[in-house]
This record gives structure tokens, C-alpha cells and sequence, in this order.
């Protein structure tokens, strides 16, 4: 009888420290939730909460020291929960929360605050897309909007100051790849302030303003957009121009700033989910390499071209009949393949989202460094698709029979597919409604690119010759990443890899090497996210046999939202076994 009773109250210890550490870890996520609504003004009204004023994320030195602390003190409450302990619902979540935390402590300790942007992209141009964030439906929309671009100017002089910090200790983007910075910033200021990209929604408004109202609000317009946004603009690109280019740093590699190896570990780290060296990738990366080419040649055999693959790639890189005329050419051409994939969905997935997509041009402004393509989710709560970006600029560098692999990636089943079934999922915690973890979502992704084959798509030879090019493309990331920010590569020793091994034009080549350059391990995340989604099929369809679901197996990987790769492994093992079981 004490035996019993014993069992039964250490199952009560067991329960209520469950029930204890579920309630303490539901509270860590509703405090983290409401501190980052407390730095973000624009995220604060984005989700019904009140803020004293609107305006940009405060950059000063103050506030990020708060933000640091934080966080490092989330870390340490987290690191006294036993998670071994909890559900398994609450120890993903646990996990996922975890790294999330982690990547804000490491924001912190490397000062990454100090390296605000990309070759392609950063706060400038997302600033541009701000408009995109308001409804414009009532007055207060258009004055709210009004606050932050009026906040502009001052959040500009916050960021110099952070990018001179970096420059006084090193922590630079590389010199070689900001030639047309300043430049490029300077595209978003518009003298005529009624033709500015800012002034969009001041050109139409709601038919229930009066007349006055609207007069008054575009005035306002003419003239915040010309005080606060042209000259931020102007202030940022001289800057640019005069301080940052000529200072910033010859080298290239991420081993190369200061404690740049712990900071490049962390990067593989965070983008991956996984624990691997530098020279693990690299190694994985020229095995893959091997494994298309083979796939590639055999091609280039079938079609019984006379020369060798360096001719064959000069061929599809020069021969007019792979390259669309117009913008509208190729607008279309990547319509078709989309809304042919659109009628392959039900037969390869159980759910579908209830969001739809758009297809539009990369925005000019963006267009001549940005990558080839691009999914932009829907904002959450707004009436808005999500939508596929397509690059249109120099329309002689965005060969078709690379079209069929970007759009599956991009669109469908890709990223909106995916993305925007995870926004769907209400019944998961909202930091996790809102993540995205690279591994995963960029593996899924590749994965797509290869779905292509089993729903029909590159019959055309040439056309499957693009999709081993984009996956060669991504399996050369792994040499090119680990190779110059670990192994000394020089940015034209990877421009030559990635040229000599894909059929990608010589602009994509350096627009994306530059890419990797400015964005250390980020390019890692995408073969290595396929590689674990087509092992885990491959276990799936050999264990099961003839019990294999195609479209169970997908529910399986997209319903509980984006997750590190280790527990997606966990994940589909746990459905393998419950499948065996029945």
C-alpha cells in the first residue's frame, strides 16, 4: 500500500513540475511576445496594442543595451526549465523558442546591429515597403503612416551611428561588393515628391473622405516625404558614400572580422539547425557537386551536342531563343507554370492554403542586385496575397528554362505553399506563427524544385537541364560559402566555381556570390534542408512500403509550421512508427 501510494505522488511531483515548467515556459513566450512589441511601434499597432508613439524600432545605444539584457536574461530563466520534462508539443515549442532567444543573445555579443544590410537588401530598402504594413481605410491610417515616415530622418542618424561603430572596429561589409551602394540608396528619393513610392496612398483615398480631409493629408504627404524621407535618403547615401565604402574592409570572408570564426560557427548554427563544421559543408557540398554534374552531362550527351559542358552553358547562356523579349514575356511565362502547378496541388497535398498569390516584377528600385526571384508573404491579418517575385531586369541575364525550377520554389508548391499554411496554424504559439527558420523553409523549397518531376514538369530537356542547374547552384553554396569564409576563397575564385558548374548567367553568378559574401552561412540552409527532407522520404517510403501516403507525408512536414531540422527528423520518425503500427 506505501509502494502505491509512493507511485502515485511521485506521479503527482511528475505531473505538477510538467504543469509548473508548461506555465513558466507559456509566460517566458507571452513576455518575449509583448517586449518585442515594445521595441517594434509598427508591430505594436500591427497587433492592436496601444503605443504612446509611432515611429521605427529604437536603434540607440540605450535601447539595444535593454534589448540585450533582455534577452540574455529570457536565456537564463529558459536554461532552468528541465524541458526532458515536458509535452512533446511544449518541448518544440521549448526548442524552437530557445534558438530564437539564442540568435538574439549572439545578435548582441558579435554587435551585428552595426552590419544592417546585404549586397541585395537591409533596412533602407524594407523601409520602402512600408506602406505595405497600413490598411489606409480611415484617417488614422494615413496619419499613422504619416508618424513614421515623419521618424525616418532620426531613425537614419541611428543607423550611421551603428554602421560607424562597425567601422571603427572592422565589422564592415566587404569594399568589393558596394560599388553601387550609395547609388542604389539614392534611387528612392524622388524630387517630385507626388511621383515619390511614398506617396502612393495619398494618391486614391476612401470615398467617404471629404475633400478637405484629403487635401490636408496630401500636403502633409508632400512634405514629410520631402523633410524626413528624401533627405534620410540623401543623409544614408552620402554616408555611404563618403564614410562607409572608402573605410569598410578588403577582405571578404567571415573569418575575417573580429572573432569571426565564433561568429561564422554561429551563423552555420542558426541557419542550419545543425552541428556542423565548416569542413564537414565543404566536404558534403563537393560530393553533390560530383553527383549533378554526372546528372548533367548525361543530358548534354541525349541532346548530342558537339562540344563540352563549358560549351554547352555558353550556349544557353547566349542563344537569344532561352531569353524572353519583354517584361510581360516573362511575367507570363512564369504565370503558366504556376497555375499549371496550381491543378498538380490535389494530388500531392491533403491541405491547401486558403491565401492566394500574385505574380509581380521585382520592384525597380530593387531590381538590378537583387536575386532572381522572391516570395513576399502576405502581411498576417491583411487582406493582401502573398506574392512571387520575378526579376525583370536585363531580361538577357533571366533565361527560361530556369523558370520551371524558380517558380515551383518561389510559388507553388514552394514558399507560398508553404508559408502561407503556416500562417493559418492559430493554435501555435504566436512567436512561432511568426518564424521562419531557414533550414526548413528553404529545404522545402529545393525539395519542390524536385516535386517538379514527379508532377509532370522538365519534359522540355532543357528545361530539366535548369533544374540540375539550380540544384547544382545550391550544392556549389556549400564550397563557395564554407570555402570563402573559412578557407581563405577569394570572391573571384567563387565566382569561377559557381560559373564553371551552372548554367546561370555571369550577372546571376556575381549578383549571387555577392549574396553569400554579405550574408555568411545563410546559403548553406537551402541543399542542406533538401538533403534531410529527401532522407527522411526515402526512410518514409522504405519502411512503410506500400502504406506510403505521398500527400500524408507532406501534411506531415507542413502542419506543424516551420522547425529545426533535428525535430522534422523527430516528427516524421514518430509518423513512420504510428503508420507501422496500425
Amino acid at each position: 500500500m506505501r509502494l502505491f501510494l509512493l507511485i502515485i505522488l511521485l506521479s503527482m511531483t511528475t505531473f505538477q513540475t510538467q504543469a509548473n515548467d508548461a506555465d513558466v515556459l507559456e509566460a517566458l513566450f507571452e513576455q518575449e511576445w509583448d517586449f518585442r512589441a515594445s521595441r517594434d511601434p509598427l508591430f505594436a499597432r500591427q497587433l492592436g496594442k496601444d503605443y504612446s508613439r509611432l515611429g521605427l524600432t529604437d536603434m540607440r545605444p540605450e535601447a539595444l543595451r535593454k534589448s540585450a539584457d533582455f534577452y540574455q536574461q529570457l536565456a537564463s530563466q529558459l536554461a532552468a526549465i528541465d524541458s526532458s520534462k515536458l509535452t512533446t508539443t511544449d518541448r518544440v515549442n521549448y526548442q524552437i523558442f530557445s534558438d530564437q532567444i539564442q540568435a538574439n543573445v549572439s545578435y548582441a555579443d558579435f554587435g551585428m546591429a552595426q552590419m544592417p544590410f546585404n549586397s541585395d537588401s537591409g533596412f533602407y530598402s524594407a523601409f520602402s515597403r512600408v506602406k505595405n504594413r497600413f490598411q489606409f481605410n480611415e484617417i488614422k491610417d494615413y496619419e499613422d503612416y504619416l508618424m513614421v515616415l515623419a521618424d525616418w530622418q532620426p531613425h537614419v542618424k541611428q543607423q550611421i551611428a551603428l554602421m560607424q561603430k562597425g567601422l571603427d572596429r572592422g565589422f564592415t561589409q566587404p569594399k568589393e561588393i558596394l560599388t553601387t551602394l550609395s547609388e542604389r540608396t539614392r534611387s528612392y528619393i524622388n524630387s517630385n515628391t507626388k511621383r515619390s513610392i511614398f506617396y502612393e496612398p495619398f494618391i486614391t483615398f476612401p470615398e467617404h473622405f471629404t475633400e478637405q480631409q484629403k487635401q490636408s493629408l496630401a500636403k502633409q504627404a508632400t512634405e514629410v516625404i520631402a523633410q524626413s524621407v528624401n533627405s534620410g535618403y540623401a543623409e544614408l547615401a552620402d554616408f555611404f558614400a563618403e564614410d562607409y565604402v572608402p573605410n569598410a574592409r578588403d577582405s571578404i570572408g567571415a573569418h575575417e572580422l573580429p572573432n569571426g570564426e565564433a561568429f561564422y560557427a554561429d551563423q552555420i548554427r542558426y541557419y542550419t539547425t545543425l552541428k556542423l563544421s565548416p569542413e564537414e559543408i565543404h566536404k558534403m557540398g563537393l560530393a553533390e557537386v560530383k553527383r549533378i554534374r554526372s546528372e548533367m552531362q548525361d543530358i548534354i550527351k541525349s541532346l548530342n551536342f558537339d562540344g563540352t559542358f563549358a560549351d554547352f552553358v555558353h550556349f544557353l547562356r547566349t542563344d537569344p531563343r532561352f531569353y524572353a523579349t519583354s517584361e510581360e514575356q516573362l511575367l507570363s511565362y512564369a504565370s503558366r507554370i504556376a497555375k499549371r502547378m496550381d491543378g498538380k496541388l490535389p494530388q500531392l497535398f491533403k491541405t491547401l492554403p486558403r491565401t492566394p498569390y500574385g505574380i509581380e516584377p521585382v520592384p525597380a528600385q530593387l531590381a538590378p542586385n537583387y536575386t532572381t526571384g522572391r516570395y513576399v508573404r502576405s502581411p498576417r491579418g491583411s487582406t493582401e496575397p502573398g506574392y512571387y517575385w520575378v526579376n525583370t531586369y536585363a531580361l538577357d541575364k533571366r533565361p527560361l528554362y530556369e523558370m520551371e525550377a524558380l517558380t515551383l520554389h518561389e510559388a507553388v508548391p514552394g514558399h507560398h505553399l508553404q508559408i502561407a499554411l503556416s500562417q493559418e496554424l492559430d493554435e501555435l504559439p504566436k512567436f512561432r506563427q511568426n518564424s521562419y527558420i531557414s533550414a526548413y523553409g528553404e529545404g522545402w523549397g529545393l525539395y519542390a524544385e524536385w516535386l517538379g518531376l514527379e508532377a509532370g514538369f522538365y519534359t522540355d530537356p532543357y528545361n530539366n537541364f535548369g533544374r540540375l542547374t539550380y540544384e547544382m547552384w545550391r550544392a556549389v553554396r556549400l564550397v563557395v560559402d564554407t570555402g570563402m569564409h573559412a578557407m581563405g576563397w577569394t570572391r573571384q575564385q567563387a565566382i569561377d566555381y559557381l560559373a564553371e558548374n551552372t548554367a546561370l548567367s555571369l550577372h546571376n553568378v556575381r549578383t549571387e556570390i555577392d549574396r553569400y559574401i554579405s550574408w555568411p552561412a545563410q546559403a548553406l540552409s537551402y541543399k542542406l534542408g533538401e538533403m534531410t527532407i529527401k532522407r527522411l522520404r526515402v526512410e518514409a517510403e522504405t519502411k512503410l512500403g506500400s502504406k506510403f501516403d505521398i500527400r500524408e507525408f507532406h501534411d506531415v512536414i507542413l502542419s506543424q509550421g516551420a522547425v529545426p531540422l533535428n525535430i522534422l527528423i523527430e516528427q516524421v520518425r514518430t509518423y513512420i512508427a504510428e503508420v507501422s503500427a496500425q
